[in-house]
């Protein structure tokens, strides 16, 4: 890899991505959005190039002289009052990007950043792992685009194009700028959600190592396969122990709280969104949905595969904290 092109790249996990691509030496083209704040990255010596994955034209100049294509730009939402973006974005604007990389001679690797809600979610606390078929079609809109968005990539990668996608878990670190849903969870629970008892658990992991996972793929991924960047399964209340903990603070008796009066509570919440003031809600109905299973995962392929080694979640949720303390956020 001498010049990587990283669409998104001004995004919490495509920086990282950035950061650690100039880390190593390699030259780095960024892909960012005419308007994108692109905080992340202006300390960096990289060529930003701005405009729209939505526009082909600027799709085919962006992958021109790059060997290796990260494609991260996504629409990332729990949340939308009108959803049109997301599917444009997510579908058309991926599909723009993956012609763009089919149709160029000098692009030899693309690694497709799809997403962990793109892979099926087993019953109960079982642990899927890349096999496990999707069967999340009534999950968030997001959701069902990341999914549907990969089965292109996978399409592109058996007519020929050298791709692999990888599945970002639950990310959590510095530069979460946005901040992302999951961020906003680190943030709710620092403000005092830890003592909510909540149902579900989800895989967590450093958004360090997520990007570290990508430059893998890149190197040592092979073809139309998939890899899990993730890290450690935790149940919604073991996560807020392990938050509480990392605050020093003392755990309260937590209070539970069941998914069906969270699913009411946030029925209201978008209620009051979309027709009185017309801000994302602080709970959706789709991401308590979604939330309320184990998404529980296992990331054994992309250790044993790629060499993948993800640190420990307790210094990716102390990082996350500092920063967005020293950021303002908490």
């Amino acid at each position: 890899m001498k010049k990587a092109l990283v669409t998104g790249g001004a995004g919490f996990i495509g920086s990282h991505v950035v950061q650690q691509l100039c880390d190593k030496g390699i030259e780095v083209r960024v892909g960012a959005l005419p308007n994108e704040n692109t905080r992340n990255i202006d300390h960096l010596n990289v060529e930003i190039v701005r405009g729209n994955i939505l526009d082909t034209e600027y799709c085919r100049k962006i992958v021109d002289g790059v060997d290796t294509v990260f494609h991260m730009a996504a629409v990332y939402a729990v949340w939308m009052e009108d959803w049109r973006p997301l599917w444009e974005v997510n579908l058309q604007g991926s599909r723009n990007m993956l012609w763009a990389c089919k149709n160029a001679a000098n692009v030899k690797k693309v690694v497709y950043t799809s997403s962990l809600s793109a892979i099926g979610i087993k019953p109960g606390m079982e642990i899927s792992d890349e096999t496990t078929p999707f069967n999340q079609y009534d999950a968030t809109p997001y959701v069902l685009s990341k999914y549907l968005s990969q089965q292109e990539a996978l399409t592109f990668s058996r007519n020929g194009l050298n791709l692999t996608v990888v599945n970002p878990a639950f990310p959590f670190g510095p530069g979460d700028i946005a901040p992302t849903p999951t961020g906003d969870i680190i943030i709710s629970m620092a403000k005092g959600m830890t003592r909510l008892k909540l149902p579900g658990g989800f895989n967590v992991v450093d958004v360090r190592d997520v990007a570290a996972g990508h430059i893998l793929a890149a190197e040592k991924g092979r073809a139309g396969e998939l890899y899990i960047l993730g890290n450690e399964n935790l149940s919604a209340e073991q996560f807020c122990k392990l938050v509480a903990e990392v605050e020093g603070k003392k755990q309260e008796r937590m209070i539970p709280v069941s998914a069906p009066v969270l699913e009411g509570t946030a029925l209201v919440a978008e209620w009051v969104s979309k027709n009185v003031t017309h801000k994302k809600p602080p709970i959706s109905v789709g991401a308590v949905r979604y939330g309320a299973q184990y998404i529980f995962m296992d990331v054994s392929k992309a250790k044993q595969e790629l060499g993948y080694k993800p640190r420990d979640v307790r210094v990716s949720v102390k990082d996350s904290l500092q920063w967005f303390r020293a950021n303002g956020y908490v």
